[in-house]
């Protein structure tokens, strides 16, 4: 197909890309780490994989490590994490790119360090719980994983 005469190619849009990475830290019972959205933060309540924005000069593994330990309080390293899908989402002002990871070594317990309520949901069980719209996606390759 010649896209140079593809009238359906996307154009480009004035919104921003914003690239977060997401983990899904699982357990040796093969449940998966959900975290709430804690009050006083866009989508509060809803559940998400742990994670967070990519800063600038980062990696993001590096970017992934610093939250794991911001907000969950554990520590893991690079050769731990495995990249197994991405999200790809729309949202009114800007446009999410997130890889998610996952991992299943790490050092320390995981407790919520910014007051949000933390859960292990085995994988067949993660559509129970109300999420944000760009997180669905990873649901189904993770039930697959698991």
């Amino acid at each position: 197909m010649d896209i140079s005469t593809d009238t359906s190619a996307a154009t480009s849009t004035s919104k921003r890309m914003v690239l977060v990475v997401a983990c899904a830290l699982i357990d040796a019972d093969n449940r998966i780490l959900l975290a709430q959205r804690p009050e006083g933060k866009s989508m509060a309540g809803l559940w998400e994989f742990p994670g967070g924005k990519v800063e600038n000069g980062e990696i993001p593994e590096e970017a992934l490590i610093r939250e794991l330990r911001e907000e969950l309080g554990v520590e893991t390293k690079r050769a731990c994490l495995a990249p197994l899908t991405f999200a790809s989402h729309e949202y009114d002002n800007f446009h999410l790119l997130m890889p998610l990871y996952i991992c299943r070594k790490w050092w320390g317990e995981p407790v919520g360090r910014e007051e949000q309520a933390i859960k292990w949901v085995r994988p067949m069980k993660l559509r129970d719980y109300p999420m944000p719209e760009a997180d669905l996606p990873l649901i189904s390759p993770l039930q697959d994983l698991l």
